[in-house]
């Protein structure tokens, strides 16, 4: 059976945020960066048209799931957003990150707010395995994977046409003990 988990529980950094997504977050944002191939180049979602009614669908869908779906807040203005799918019976959770405000681009933004979630489903929600992928090409993402300790665990070869071009998947993943280690190392 799977429990549904509180996501009401805001996870804070030194400059950052991290809240469950909701009605009082700028959608029309959220919108506006779906729909901008830049921020979207290597996502999946560059193959999609976003709308505010799409976009309202999908946070509500986390709704009673043991999923989350947070906005990333600097002071008062939302720069992107962070999901977690999470797997209950094998205690794996997949993380994924949008940072959409591109003047916050190559700040830091992206790894503090992946380390703070990565360490929060550990410690709070018990996860053993934390994973992420991404395309081959995207090198911020492979940096902020890298950064926070994460480790290639495997590629799924030519996954993904990008300009024309077969671009491999990459898959990272951290586990819990690696993780007590790792956050030593870094002074979380």
């Amino acid at each position: 059976m799977t429990s549904t988990i509180s996501s009401n529980e805001i996870i804070r950094t030194p400059r950052l945020t991290i809240e469950p997504f909701g009605d009082e977050h700028p959608i029309g944002i959220l919108v506006g960066w779906l729909n901008d191939s830049e921020v979207v180049r290597y996502s999946d979602q560059r193959h999609r048209t976003h709308t505010l009614e799409s976009s309202q669908a999908y946070y509500k869908s986390f709704a009673g799931s043991p999923n989350h779906y947070w906005a990333i807040m600097a002071n008062t203005s939302m720069i992107g957003t962070l999901t977690a799918y999470v797997d209950e019976p094998n205690s794996v959770a997949d993380v994924g990150i949008l940072v959409g405000d591109k003047r916050c681009w190559r700040g830091g933004y992206g790894s503090e707010a992946f380390r703070a979630v990565v360490n929060w489903l550990i410690t709070h929600r018990g996860m053993r395995k934390i994973t992420a992928g991404t395309m081959a090409e995207n090198m911020a993402m492979r940096g902020v994977m890298r950064k926070i300790g994460m480790h290639e665990e495997g590629r799924r070869e030519r996954y993904y046409i990008l300009d024309g071009r077969e671009v491999d998947m990459v898959y990272a993943t951290v586990f819990a003990e690696e993780w007590d280690h790792i956050s030593l190392q870094s002074g979380r």
